[in-house]
């Protein structure tokens, strides 16, 4: 039982992990759709515009504490130009769609409610440039040395000297072997998302299982403390095996036995 909410650690995990599941979901999709093209594109052009622009754009990502991008953010697009809503996930005269998995998008699609979608959406997509903007330097970066060290290799020359066209070359031979440290990477980010964004949940008042966390930790409550350390292992193991798994689809000679 947990000392702050007078309610079992489990459901209160229960309550709060969905919308950090969300978020995390929807960071990851924009920085690996956004991270692994920039990667392969930077080490293709290597030392051209291309390539600087992106490492400039990854090292920029990297090196900008997450705190203030998440208050300028907010500054620019929500009190100065108002293109977006405020902190929180819905606004306060919106109807909440009725709670079945948690998330609040998937949940106002499974029950019609398209008011709670778009504004739900409005919500969501600040926290989620934040946290993508910090994370997809981290798979820019790795991609583009991981497909330069393949683009080195034996057998990529071979396939160039067979006279095969430089974008068969790319994504059918080298692409797909550069990948292999990547979901490594893309893994180990998946996990520290899920465990809780604290300072991000914070910024823009996410009820997530970061703040309850922290909360916990503040109140000395210790049941919610051991819950949620229980909670960062079991993504964790959860993370690794399915990376793991993932590896046998990428490399034909790794075997799941």
């Amino acid at each position: 039982m947990s000392i702050t909410t007078r309610r079992p650690v489990l459901a209160d995990l229960l309550r709060f992990f969905p919308a950090t599941l969300e978020l995390t979901l929807a960071s990851m999709i924009v920085s690996v759709a956004v991270g692994i093209p920039l990667g392969v594109a930077s080490a293709t052009r290597q030392n051209k515009m291309p390539d600087h622009l992106s490492r400039i754009f990854s090292l920029t990502g990297v090196a900008t504490p997450i705190f203030w991008s998440g208050l300028m953010v907010l500054l620019v697009f929500y009190y100065m130009l108002g293109w977006f809503p405020g902190p929180g996930r819905i606004d306060i005269g919106i109807a909440t769609p009725r709670q079945i998995t948690g998330m609040l998008l998937l949940d106002s699609i499974l029950t019609g409610n398209w008011q709670a979608l778009v504004n739900g959406l409005g919500h969501l997509l600040l926290p989620t440039f934040v946290l993508a903007f910090s994370t997809l330097g981290a798979i820019v970066r790795m991609v583009r040395s991981s497909m330069l060290e393949v683009l080195r290799e034996d057998y990529i020359v071979m396939a160039r000297s067979k006279g095969l066209s430089e974008r068969e070359v790319v994504y059918r031979h080298a692409f797909k072997n550069a990948l292999i440290s990547t979901v490594t990477l893309i893994g180990l980010i998946f996990g520290t998302l899920l465990s809780g964004t604290v300072l991000v949940e914070a910024i823009f008042s996410w009820p997530g299982v970061g703040r309850y966390a922290v909360t916990a930790i503040t109140y000395l409550d210790f049941a919610a403390v051991m819950g949620y350390t229980l909670l960062v292992t079991l993504i964790y193991i959860t993370v690794n095996l399915g990376v793991d798994v993932f590896y046998a689809l990428l490399d034909p000679r790794i075997r799941l036995e």
